[in-house]
């Protein structure tokens, strides 16, 4: 039982599983198979542990008794005490970290049509994200990217039908195991999920989560702010920044914060 504990923590600390964790002191220290020690992870790392940075910086008050460094992005920040609970804890990290990844796909989703369609690709309205979707109802449907050899999608149905068959097929091996391997963490897989083998090294591997979710909270925050531009604009976030650059005095929040109905 506490080896399996101990597993699952430096699993969640960026151990891989390949190697060997004994905890001495309140300390983790990880031996690779010839028995030297590789990492000393908790009170010796900047992202984890009790000497992490802490929300506020210098001027942060002491981190919650149950916000103990142990995972990725915990910067000691819980005033509302949302997450007291270990259930509710490990409820809510499951959802910010899926949510944050969907979010990094979104954001990038959102800006990419815009931009190739400036730079000259053919997309309809101009590649704004909000108005892709309905591309897939007129005739001659959606194509994917701006060009028809790669998805040339033409039935909402279809596309719904395939996109819910595979999204439910890898959600459920990632969670409940499969194929591609049995055992694993739910969020953080590995193996057959990890085809670049970019979570071998234990230390890039912390530090990979630490700037994957720092990451996706910012791509959530950006996800919320192209949903606010385009009922407020009605225009894509491309489109707002550059007009916001050629004059910033006109074209800025303060200027459009009464304005709630999207424009023609």
């Amino acid at each position: 039982m506490l080896a399996k504990t101990a597993s699952r923590s430096a699993v969640r600390a960026g151990v891989s599983r390949s190697q060997v964790v004994v905890q001495a002191a309140g300390r983790w220290t990880v031996y690779s198979k010839d028995k030297k020690p590789v990492k000393k992870d908790g009170i010796d790392s900047a992202w984890y542990g009790p000497e992490r940075g802490l929300f506020l910086g210098p001027f942060s008050t002491e981190a919650p008794s149950y916000l103990t460094g142990e995972f990725a992005g915990d910067y000691g920040w819980d005033t509302a005490g949302l997450s007291a609970d270990p259930e509710t804890f490990r409820r809510n990290r499951t959802l910010e970290l899926i949510h944050a990844r969907w979010a990094l796909l979104g954001a990038l989703g959102m800006v990419t049509p815009e931009i190739l369609s400036n730079s000259g690709v053919p997309f309809g309205a101009n590649g704004v994200w909000f108005k892709q979707g309905a591309e897939i109802l007129k005739e001659g449907g959606l194509n994917y990217l701006g060009n028809d050899s790669l998805i040339h999608a033409q039935s909402i149905i279809a596309t719904l039908a395939v996109q819910v068959v595979l999204m439910g097929t890898i959600e459920g091996f990632r969670v409940n195991g499969g194929p591609l391997g049995e055992g694993l963490d739910p969020l953080y897989p590995g193996g057959s999920f990890d085809p670049l083998s970019l979570a071998d090294d234990p230390d890039t591997f912390a530090e990979l989560k630490v700037k994957e979710i720092k990451n996706g909270r910012l791509a959530m925050v950006a996800c919320f702010g192209f949903f606010v531009q385009a009922i407020v604009t009605g225009k894509g976030p491309i489109q707002n920044l550059t007009e916001h650059l050629a004059d910033p005095g006109v074209n800025n929040a303060f200027a459009s914060a009464t304005k709630f109905t999207p424009i023609a």
